[in-house]
C-alpha cells in the first residue's frame, strides 16, 4: 500500500524516458519504490508522463538576513561589493528581529514554489546583539516542517578585524549555528586572512563542524586563501567537510598556479561554491576592456573530481536587485559564464543546484533511492537540460510526501491565422 505514486516519471540519471516512465512510490514521506510499471494499491497518484521528477533543489550558499531588503537605508548606487558591505553596516544597527523573520519567511515562501527545499545560509556574527542569528534560529525552526535551513557563523567584518568577532562566533555556534565560516581577503592583511583560516579551521575540528568560507570573492589574482583553506584542511584532518565560496580571484589567476593549486584542492577534497548570478555582477568592477567574468573556474574545478555547487547568494539585499528564489536561473547563468553549453556540461549545472550542493550540505535522505526522503519536484520539462532552458515550471512539490506545492502547466494561448491556439513551452523533449 502507498500514500502516492508519481506515474510514468522521467529521472534526471537517466533511468526513464518519455515513452515508458519510471513510477515513484511513497510511504510514510519515504521512496519506498522506484521502478517501472509499479504495482500495488495507492491512496493518491500524480500523472507524470513525460516530465522531469527530481530530488529538490538546493541553495548551497545565501544570505537570509540580508534578503529582501533591497533600498534599506539606501540603494547601492555602485552595485559593487564593498559599497554593499558598508550599506549593511549602515542598516545593522537598524535591523529588529522581527523584521529579519518577516523577510526571511517570506523568501523560504518562494523558495518551496520554486522547488528549492534547502537551503545553507550565512548570518552575520558582527552584530553585538546577534540579532540575526537569533532571528534566523527562529526562522529555521518555523520552517523544518518543509525546508531545511542550515545556518554559517559568518563574520562579515573580519573575524580577526573586527572587535569581539571570534567571541560572537563561538557564541553563535553555543547558540544552535551549525557551519564555521570566514573571509580571510576581508582581515587587514593577507598574514592576517591566512591566520583567520586557521583559526576557523581549528574552531570547527575541535568542535566537529563543517566549515564554508567567503575565500578570495576578489578579482586580485594574488588572494590565494584557498591555497591555505587546502592546506589547513589537511592538517586538520576535515577532509570532506570545508567548503570554498566564490573564489573568484582563480578567474584572474595565472594557469601555471592553478595547475598547482586544484590538485592541492583534490586532495583536501574541498567543496566549491559558485555563485554566478553575483559574481558576474560584482567581479571585473575596476576593469574597462576585456572585462574579467569573475566566475571561478568551474569546469575545471569538475573535470578534476571537486564537488561544485552553484549558490543564489543575494535575493533583493544591499549586492543585488534581482532574484527569485529560482536555482534554474541561477544554473542557466552558471553555464553561460562557464561556456558549460555542452550536453553534459549543461547537465553538470543541474547537478549544481541539486545533488552537488546536497552533498556539500550533507543532507540526510536526499535522493531518488529507496529509503530517501520523499522530497521531490515534478518540473514542466523532459530533462534536465530542458528545464534549465526553459527554467520549466514546478508542477508539484512535494515534501516527505505531502504536496507543499503546485501550479498549473505554463502555456501561451496565442490567436494566429493557421496555427495551433496553445503552445506548451515543454518544445523539445530531447
Amino acid at each position: 500500500m502507498f500514500d502516492l505514486i508519481l506515474r510514468r516519471a522521467t529521472l534526471p540519471v537517466g533511468r526513464g524516458s518519455i515513452d515508458g516512465g519510471i513510477d515513484i512510490g511513497i510511504r510514510d514521506g519515504r521512496i519506498a519504490a522506484v521502478e517501472a510499471n509499479l504495482a500495488g494499491e495507492t491512496v493518491a497518484e500524480i500523472d507524470a508522463t513525460g516530465r522531469l521528477v527530481s530530488p529538490p533543489f538546493v541553495d548551497a550558499h545565501f544570505h537570509m538576513d540580508s534578503t529582501l531588503s533591497y533600498g534599506l537605508p539606501r540603494v547601492n548606487r555602485s552595485g559593487t561589493l564593498l559599497e554593499g558591505i558598508a550599506l549593511w553596516g549602515e542598516l545593522k544597527p537598524q535591523l529588529t528581529q522581527d523584521a529579519i523573520v518577516e523577510r526571511a519567511l517570506a523568501y523560504c515562501d518562494w523558495a518551496v514554489g520554486r522547488g528549492l527545499l534547502a537551503i545553507r545560509s550565512h548570518v552575520d556574527i558582527c552584530d553585538p546583539r546577534l540579532l540575526a542569528v537569533e532571528a534566523l534560529l527562529d526562522v529555521k525552526k518555523r520552517v523544518a516542517p518543509y525546508l531545511d535551513l542550515q545556518l554559517v557563523a559568518f563574520p562579515q567584518d573580519g573575524v580577526l578585524r573586527a572587535p569581539g568577532a571570534k567571541e560572537l562566533l563561538v557564541q553563535a555556534l553555543d547558540m544552535g549555528v551549525d557551519v564555521v565560516g570566514g573571509i580571510p581577503h576581508f582581515e587587514r592583511t593577507m598574514a592576517d586572512g591566512a591566520a583567520s583560516v586557521r583559526l576557523l579551521c581549528e574552531i570547527a575540528a575541535e568542535r566537529g563542524l563543517l566549515v564554508d568560507m567567503h575565500c578570495d570573492e576578489t578579482d586580485d589574482p594574488l588572494s590565494r586563501h584557498v591555497e591555505t583553506l587546502a592546506y589547513e584542511t589537511q592538517r586538520l584532518g576535515l577532509h570532506g567537510r570545508v567548503t570554498g565560496s566564490h573564489l573568484t580571484s582563480m578567474h584572474s589567476m595565472d594557469n601555471y598556479y592553478v595547475s598547482k593549486l586544484i590538485p592541492l584542492m583534490a586532495e583536501a577534497r574541498l567543496g566549491v561554491i559558485a555563485n554566478p548570478l553575483i559574481n558576474i555582477v560584482l567581479q571585473g568592477r575596476h576593469d574597462s576592456y576585456p572585462k574579467r567574468r569573475g566566475m571561478t573556474r568551474v569546469p575545471e574545478l569538475m573535470a578534476a573530481g571537486l564537488t561544485v555547487a552553484f549558490g543564489h547568494d543575494c535575493v533583493m539585499d544591499p549586492w543585488y536587485p534581482l532574484g527569485s528564489g529560482d536555482m534554474l536561473e541561477v544554473a542557466h547563468m552558471g553555464l553561460h559564464v562557464g561556456q558549460m553549453t555542452g550536453q553534459d556540461g549543461i547537465k553538470a549545472a543541474f547537478d549544481a543546484v541539486t545533488v552537488n550542493p546536497a552533498r556539500l550540505l550533507h543532507l540526510e535522505g536526499y535522493g531518488l533511492e529507496p529509503g530517501c526522503n520523499a522530497d521531490l519536484v515534478v518540473l514542466q520539462a523532459g530533462s534536465a537540460v530542458e528545464a534549465i532552458r526553459t527554467r520549466a515550471a514546478r508542477l508539484f512539490v512535494l515534501r516527505r510526501g505531502r504536496i507543499v506545492s503546485r501550479c498549473e502547466p505554463v502555456q501561451a494561448r496565442l490567436d494566429l491565422p493557421g496555427r495551433p491556439e496553445t503552445v506548451d513551452f515543454l518544445l523539445n523533449r530531447g
